[in-house]
């Protein structure tokens, strides 16, 4: 199965032109390298110009086919990345996405902006509901 994380490249503190989201990719990708053999799955790690979400610098997001996407907010590439890998290990596992938010990995309980079901799952319970 393919997983992906995706970095907003535009995200940056108020009051600063630094943008914070290719440092993390760079930190993101080291870090998945160095626990390749504790992760079951790839992940791609790629940026993207914009999120929407601004208010809550640097966004990222963990996607991956027949599984719930997750957007988490006020990420920040010096202390957050051993979170990001351990919730990318937790991820890797949970058959449809879905974990809740006290068993995500240390800051990311706090910092989840969305998590949104897989797009068949719900045209799964859609046909259910019509039937």
């Amino acid at each position: 199965m393919n997983h992906r994380i995706t970095v907003c490249i535009s995200c940056r503190r108020k009051g600063t032109e630094t943008r914070l989201g290719f440092e993390l990719i760079e930190r993101l990708r080291n870090a998945l390298s160095a626990a390749e053999e504790m992760i079951p799955e790839t992940f791609d790690v790629s940026g993207v110009a914009c999120m929407a979400g601004c208010d809550r610098p640097c966004t990222v997001a963990y996607h991956s086919t027949s599984k719930a996407s997750y957007l988490f907010g006020d990420i920040d590439p010096k202390t957050d990345v051993d979170d990001l890998i351990a919730f990318a290990k937790q991820y890797a596992y949970l058959g449809d996405g879905w974990c809740s938010s006290v068993d995500r990995p240390g800051k990311l309980r706090k910092s989840t902006i969305a998590r949104i079901p897989a797009a068949d799952s719900a045209l799964e319970e859609q046909k259910a509901r019509a039937s």
